[in-house]
């Protein structure tokens, strides 16, 4: 037993003596490894040009990005359409904006960079005027409008995220990294109160982090007897695409 008490004397000693001459080093062990990521992949997606699009050359259009929600994945295009604005659009609505309405493959969540690229490509393509795009979606659309919108504020005059939710680290650093410009981002959000599928808190929180954070536009609506479907409704209304085309980029 003494012989025990005198090792564990011993060893305690040890690393004592240890971590003082660890904390006494003002550098650590250090080392590096470089790490590459090859990826590419297509986006099939759905596009709805005004039908005085091509009569007005040279004029520069808004655009809405479109993002679906986690039902409407899949191979088929068309299911882009199934609800929000391109179903409006296949019942003969002619929006005054451009919409763009990709499709999200089978399995898979909505990412930046693709949506980046796609909007890049689009606005080569296409008479789009940047500083009017804008960026909405619904349920897990609702969820890729947050990350994407928070992410690259700079890109979008403004965001409506309908029955979705985010990361709280990607408020507090999209507060941080990206400044005024996400400070200065409109921000209408749409929930219904009884959504058993995305609670509602899951808007309250986005929404009530970034006004204690100084975003100067941010918004939330609730239709006190919607369940998830708070996208029909918000669609419809022509006070959101007013809403929307008074909102430029700055």
């Amino acid at each position: 037993m003494k012989t025990t008490t005198l090792a564990l004397a011993a060893l305690t000693a040890s690393i004592c003596f240890t971590m003082q001459t660890q904390a006494q080093s003002s550098t650590l062990p250090a080392d590096s490894f470089k790490w590459t990521i090859h990826r590419s992949g297509e986006l099939k997606y759905l596009l709805h040009l005004p039908k005085e699009y091509s009569a007005k050359q040279g004029e520069l259009w808004p655009l809405m990005l479109f993002l679906h929600g986690a039902g409407e994945r899949g191979a088929d295009v068309q299911r882009a359409a199934i609800h929000g604005p391109m179903s409006l659009v296949k019942k003969g609505t002619n929006f005054p904006f451009i919409i763009v309405a990709p499709v999200c493959p089978e399995g898979e969540l909505w990412e930046n960079e693709p949506l980046i690229q796609l909007l890049d490509h689009v606005g080569q393509k296409y008479a789009v005027d940047t500083n009017r795009v804008y960026l909405t979606g619904i349920s897990m659309g609702g969820y890729g409008t947050w990350k994407l919108g928070l992410a690259r504020p700079e890109r979008f005059a403004a965001l409506v995220p309908i029955c979705g939710g985010g990361n709280m680290i990607d408020v507090i650093l999209g507060t941080r990294d990206k400044g005024d410009t996400l400070k200065n981002l409109p921000i209408w959000v749409f929930h219904g109160a009884k959504d058993d599928v995305v609670p509602l808190t899951e808007s309250e929180r986005m929404v009530t982090q970034l006004k204690k954070l100084g975003v100067k536009e941010v918004k939330l609506t609730v239709y006190p007897d919607a369940q998830h479907n708070s996208w029909t409704e918000t669609y419809n209304n022509p006070k959101l695409y007013e809403w929307l085309l008074e909102r430029r980029r700055k």
